[in-house]
């Protein structure tokens, strides 16, 4: 028998040390039993592995901004991580409202349940004893009747997969959507034929685009496996495996650093390693050891000929990256368009103005912004060769169709929207078609119209004044001077006082709003003669600027103000005034003179949506579609994008205006502040209108911008099946008398087509019928907690996410009966 030396003891003391603090740490391993209950918050929201890597339970719904939210992941993270950073999720598409619970039922359940009872994420493994969460990072279910799991979560992998796991051939990697959201993504790492592959995926639907990347050789591989030495590799049949990635950390090195690969957002497998501590000069972070596809700009990756998806980045945007840095690739949209969700750079990008029309000659109202070595290599509808820069930019322009034209050497393409594969590229040059200042119509560029007016005018009165000082007598060249000078002098004073100029424009609290006279509002409404409509807030005419161009306007007069309520005006109006969107009402300015308090809007010729809903003309189905993606993102605005977000109280047709092009434009929106308590309030302390309100009102409760995504859930269902929300006339079918009772109804019956039954073109495009109805049905949950965020609806609505199935609304609307 070898004789252990007193050196050797000084080596070993250190090693039994380190196992006997292992196992009294494993002593103290927390397990999820029957009578162990996980909570969003209390005394016990995780459960920790017996060395205190890992962690397991609820984690607050990280944001870009840093701030708190109401919603929590089921997730396992690395604890000791600074980032705390998430491996896995169990609820990535559905997070859970504050309250929440998980608990593991007596048959072996792993069930996490809402405030008010109904199922998030449910596991059923039938034989599940307990839930323990390994140092490896691997939840499990221990079967009491087996030595192997009844269910582990590394078989259920999200984006992430660690070392010691096992990828077989039916299990795959999905990217979350984004760095913050953890739904389901749209880049997928999977087994097909043999090969490992890199595809788009067309959600919410799991269609596989063409590979954008796969393993080189014709092999036939059997597994992904992470291993402990730090190698990422694909097993193959002839017991040989390939390398995908390496950390490249030795033996000695190894057991400093986490590790984990994930599918990234930009839809790159990333190799990173983390040290356990700050020695050796490693920064606390995640350092990238390796990528797949490696070296190599993804942004020039998703794109083989058959290939029909957004790219990296998503429609009408571009992307860039330096595949030098630990950087993720950087998603930009391109001049006067805007992310689709401005949290989300991957979402793709929208324009900011109402594109070209082809029904009329709209070509004034365009110009072309260049940007430099810039392509969308998809999207070509046109194809000119020999041409030059001047010809491809005025083929584009006159072109209605055209959104975008691309210039490379004497070639020239058009393209419409939307544009895929953005990229940065140094032989083309791209030119976007974009509306003059970024306006939606002329009335929104007086300024710059005023100025060439000004400018034409001048000219003008410079050739009189020319012509009459190179002839004629002193004495009537002097006469003539005098009378041009006179008649630009009363001109001039004449159209100050019937147009409104920028320097007038700071009266309100700095916004940029004019300050308008009684006499002047009155002129222009011709004494207050047309009504448009009234409301809570006053009765609205219809009027007209005297200007060259005539700009038509609505007066809304306030008639019930709240009394002592200057303050409050002034600040609310200033609030409005710097509000600027596109499916926004926009406000001209304001009369505050004497007892008389209005405002100006810009005019909606198509009137209220109301009309077009309820009336004898329906509006076609394409159109409310896309009134109901205008209103979701005049409301996201309102919320999460204004200087002061605004709660607008009062989401109802009547509300909703419509401009020539029927886009849809929110009206009245912060003005809830301005009503008389008893025109807003009744004793509850309800504000908005009968059929519209949410359950909130009627308890008491902190309001939140979760109201007006109540409201909205209403509106889209009239939106849908073209009827008002209340139906209570003599005759009419009492189970249909209230339509949210009778969607909910529907749907869950399979019964949708009742809904649409009447409108030839919803009942062929049932598909989207349903999944507008899932989210207004999300939206009018009776917990403001369950409802989304309009953030949130929008994603929902673009199918950027997908539509969980929704829980009944609640025992609260049944009452109602």
């Amino acid at each position: 028998m070898k004789t252990i030396q007193p050196a050797s003891l000084l080596l070993i003391i250190p090693q039994l040390l380190l196992l006997i603090i292992s196992l009294s740490k494993q002593t103290r391993a927390q397990n999820i039993s029957s009578d162990t209950t996980l909570t969003t918050s209390g005394t016990t929201t995780s459960v920790m592995s017996p060395s205190g890597d890992f962690s397991f339970g609820f984690t607050p719904l990280p944001s870009n901004d840093n701030t708190t939210t109401n919603l929590f992941l089921l997730a396992i993270w690395f604890a000791k991580t600074v980032d705390k950073t998430i491996v896995w999720t169990a609820n990535g598409n559905n997070p859970a409202p504050a309250g929440s619970e998980l608990n593991l039922t007596p048959n072996g359940t792993l069930l996490l349940t809402s405030p008010n009872g109904t199922t998030i994420f449910s596991l059923a493994s039938g034989a599940g004893s307990h839930a323990a969460m390994l140092d490896t990072g691997n939840l499990i279910l221990v079967d009491a009747n087996s030595d192997d799991p009844a269910w582990q979560s590394f078989d259920h992998p999200t984006d992430t997969i660690l070392p010691t796991q096992v990828l077989t051939s039916n299990i795959f990697l999905q990217s979350r959507l984004s760095n913050t959201d953890f739904s389901t993504g749209r880049f997928r790492l999977y087994q097909k034929d043999g090969k490992l592959s890199l595809s788009q995926v067309a959600i919410p639907k799991d269609t596989l685009y063409e590979p954008y990347w796969s393993s080189d050789q014709a092999v036939d591989g059997t597994q992904l496996v992470f291993d402990r030495s730090g190698y990422v590799y694909f097993d193959l049949t002839n017991n040989t495996h390939l390398n995908v990635t390496t950390a490249n950390l030795d033996s000695s090195s190894l057991s400093k650093f986490y590790q984990k690969g994930t599918l990234d957002v930009d839809g790159v497998f990333r190799h990173y390693k983390y040290p356990k501590d700050n020695t050796g000069g490693w920064q606390q972070k995640w350092n990238i050891a390796d990528r797949v596809p490696r070296d190599t700009n993804i942004c020039l990756r998703p794109i083989p000929d058959d290939y029909y998806g957004s790219g990296v980045c998503g429609y009408n945007s571009f992307c860039q990256t330096d595949v030098e840095s630990d950087q993720l690739t950087t998603c930009k949209c391109p001049s006067n368009y805007s992310f689709i969700d401005s949290r989300n750079q991957y979402s793709g990008c929208s324009p900011d103005f109402d594109t070209q029309r082809c029904d009329v000659d709209d070509t004034a109202r365009f110009q072309l912004v260049a940007m430099t070595n810039t392509d969308w290599p998809r999207s070509d509808y046109e194809h000119y060769t020999n041409a030059s820069e001047e010809e491809c930019r005025e083929f584009c322009l006159k072109d209605c169709l055209c959104a975008v034209a691309i210039f490379r050497n004497v070639e020239c393409w058009k393209k419409r929207l939307p544009l895929s594969n953005g990229r940065t590229d140094s032989t083309a040059n791209a030119f976007i078609k974009v509306a003059k200042d970024g306006s939606t119509s002329r009335d929104e560029q007086p300024a710059e119209h005023d100025e060439k007016i000004k400018k034409e005018y001048c000219s003008k009165a410079m050739v009189v004044v020319g012509s009459t000082l190179l002839g004629g007598s002193v004495l009537i060249n002097l006469f003539l001077l005098a009378y041009t000078l006179m008649v630009a002098f009363y001109s001039s004073r004449k159209r100050k006082q019937n147009q409104f100029h920028p320097e007038t424009l700071a009266g309100v609290g700095g916004s940029n709003l004019h300050s308008f006279t009684y006499k002047q509002l009155h002129e222009a409404t011709n004494g207050f003669n047309e009504e448009l409509g009234r409301g809570a807030f006053g009765t609205v005419y219809k009027g007209v600027l005297q200007r060259e161009d005539r700009i038509f306007i609505a007066v809304k007069k306030l008639d019930k103000l709240l009394k002592d309520a200057e303050k409050e005006f002034t600040s609310e109006v200033r609030s409005i005034g710097q509000t600027h969107h596109k499916n926004l009402v926009r406000l001209i300015g304001i009369c505050k003179e004497a007892e008389n308090r209005m405002l100006v809007y810009e005019f909606m010729s198509n009137g209220s949506l109301t009309s077009f809903l309820f009336g004898e003309e329906k509006l076609e189905w394409n159109k409310r579609v896309n009134i109901i993606y205008d209103v979701a993102k005049g409301l996201l605005y309102l919320h999460e994008e204004c200087v002061s977000p605004i709660i607008h109280c009062d989401i109802k047709s009547q509300n909703i205006l419509l401009d020539d092009h029927f886009v849809a434009r929110i009206s009245d929106f912060g003005l809830a502040k301005l009503l008389l308590v008893d025109q807003t309030r009744t004793n509850t302390g309800i504000r908005g209108t009968k059929g519209y309100v949410a359950p909130e009102w009627f308890k008491n409760t902190l309001v939140t911008t979760k109201v007006d995504v109540y409201s909205y859930g209403v509106l889209m269902l009239e939106i849908i099946c073209c009827r008002k929300n209340l139906e209570l006339e003599l005759g009419f079918d009492q189970e249909r008398a209230v339509l949210v009772y009778w969607a909910c109804d529907c749907y869950r019956n399979g019964e949708l087509d009742l809904l649409v039954e009447s409108d030839i073109e919803a009942m062929m495009d049932m598909r989207r019928v349903e999944k507008f109805v899932r989210v207004a049905i999300w939206c009018i949950q009776e917990d403001p907690s369950l409802r989304p965020s309009m953030e949130k609806v929008t994603q929902m609505l673009k199918g950027s996410v997908d539509v969980p199935v929704p829980p009944d609304p609640s025992s609260f609307m049944r009452t109602l009966r």
